[in-house]
């Protein structure tokens, strides 16, 4: 799997900077149309933007892709796109009066987005730090040797944050945590909902249950009425996840999964590393990762448990409800290099994990125990509580709402 680190990227945005330059000059004089957008997510189709893309419709949209299969699931779901590395790919969003992206302002072209109104969706409340508040964002990789090229990175990153003009935050809570990130006032950073999680309000859970387990079944078949454990770690800024099971935790894992009929479903980081395949292969572990299905938040209600460190699916997993356990074998070294909002103990407890084998008989007695597993969902729900203020399935035509009213022209070409 491909592995992505601050410090390689950082290193390559500092050797285009001339490509920057020449942008800003071009959307200078390149005049931005009444009721243009463009939209894009560097995972796929998918995420904040295509919700916000499915309860809008509009008559003179387009979604940037960054490859073909990409451009496939755009066809397949009748959206419009572009190649957004492309000489088109530029012009339409020199062009667009509305920006909406979902991780950073390369999720369309990046050197034509000066000038519009951007929509940072971004793609999870932060548990763990990030942006100006993270270290490793400013990291200048193989360029370190250079003088002041940490304080240049820094300084470029709080310039390009500057451009949003709204960024959706789920709570007051969440909202802090972004305006620090970002380095946002609270007028651009408003509690609107993130329109990513509306999937998970819906009006009947029982339907929406059987039409994720539909959806999951297709894109991994043969899961039958198997129970479904999701292990999802987050990111480790291009390190390895340390928590890859050893010889003796495969097989009591593969042990347990047979026991209690389940499967573990691995959800890797898009942008990390690590194998998660047993050896030999076991039918009760298999792979869900983004190369199967771009975001799997949409998925969640197919879930019988969430295993976690420090995604932002924690806070997610509680809207469904979905019972979720901790496994952080790297928490204390995780505080000290990337940090966290609050203390982790707030998230996950005091009986976090720290490998396999301890997680094992917790994950066994949530498989086996309805009260366990009740237990565990309860907590879930009250911490998803404290971070959504919305739960009403509205958050993308909040969002939507608010960008029109900022832009009164981006309302006229509604289809």
């Amino acid at each position: 799997m491909a592995s992505f680190s601050f410090g390689a990227g950082n290193a390559g945005k500092l050797l285009r900077l001339p490509l920057y330059a020449a942008g800003r000059l071009a959307t200078a004089v390149i005049p931005r149309t009444r009721g243009d957008w463009v939209f894009g997510c560097a995972v796929g189709i998918a995420d904040g933007a295509l919700a916000l893309w499915n309860v809008t419709p509009r008559s003179r949209a387009v979604w940037l892709v960054s490859d073909d299969r990409q451009a496939a699931e755009a066809r397949r779901r009748g959206i419009p796109s572009v190649p957004r590395d492309s000489l088109r790919g530029f012009w339409l969003t020199a062009r667009a009066r509305v920006v909406v992206v979902t991780h950073g302002l390369g999720d369309v072209n990046r050197y034509a987005v000066a000038g519009a109104h951007i929509v940072q969706l971004w793609h999870g409340i932060p548990l763990k730090r990030i942006g100006l508040d993270a270290p490793v964002t400013a990291d200048p990789g193989r360029l370190a040797r250079i003088p002041g090229a940490r304080r240049l990175i820094a300084r470029a990153y709080r310039r390009t944050q500057a451009q949003i003009a709204l960024l959706p935050a789920a709570s007051h809570l969440a909202r802090g945590r972004l305006e620090s990130a970002f380095g946002l006032d609270d007028e651009r950073v408003r509690v609107l909902g993130e329109p990513r999680v509306d999937v998970l309000s819906p009006e009947d859970r029982d339907a929406a249950r059987a039409d994720a387990r539909a959806g999951l079944e297709a894109l991994v078949p043969g899961l039958g009425d198997a129970r479904l454990v999701l292990y999802a770690p987050t990111w480790r800024d291009g390190a390895p996840d340390p928590a890859v099971p050893d010889t003796a935790e495969w097989a009591q894992l593969t042990g347990l999964l047979d026991d209690d009929d389940a499967v573990l479903l691995v959800r890797s980081h898009p942008l990390g590393g690590g194998d998660y395949a047993p050896d030999p292969p076991h039918p009760r572990v298999r792979s869900l990762n983004s190369d199967i299905v771009a975001d799997v938040t949409p998925l969640l209600p197919a879930m019988d448990v969430l295993v976690t460190d420090y995604s932002s699916l924690a806070y997610d997993a509680g809207l469904v409800p979905l019972a979720t356990l901790f496994l952080a074998p790297d928490v204390d070294d995780y505080a000290r290099t990337r940090g966290f909002y609050g203390t982790y103990r707030e998230v996950a407890g005091d009986d976090a994990a720290a490998s396999w084998s301890e997680l094992a008989p917790v994950l066994e007695r949530t498989l086996s125990d309805p009260s366990e597993s009740s237990r565990r969902r309860d907590r879930a729900a009250v911490l998803s509580a404290r971070m959504h203020a919305w739960r009403d399935g509205g958050n993308a035509r909040r969002v939507h709402e608010a960008i029109v009213t900022a832009v009164p022209a981006a309302r006229e070409e509604t289809a």
